[in-house]
């Protein structure tokens, strides 16, 4: 049972340090608008496709998941 107890806080932290990233998304400039971002407008068409941004928010979840297992 332990271990479900320090698994159910880690991924409390999780969500926690990606609802602080939402609020503070809107206050940082660049967020979602890297340059490998994929951003397409027509007429009738929107598609927004945040490729930088993915990999990016990725690595630095890795780092942080990397540095909890040592």
């Amino acid at each position: 049972m332990p271990s479900l107890g320090k698994s159910l806080i880690v991924i409390g932290l999780i969500i926690a340090v990606i609802g602080v990233i939402l609020t503070l998304a809107g206050r940082i400039p660049w967020f979602g608008r890297l340059p490998g971002d994929i951003y397409i407008k027509r007429e009738n068409f929107t598609f927004y496709f945040p490729l930088a941004t993915s990999i990016i928010i990725s690595v630095i979840l890795t780092l942080i998941l990397w540095l909890f297992r040592k």
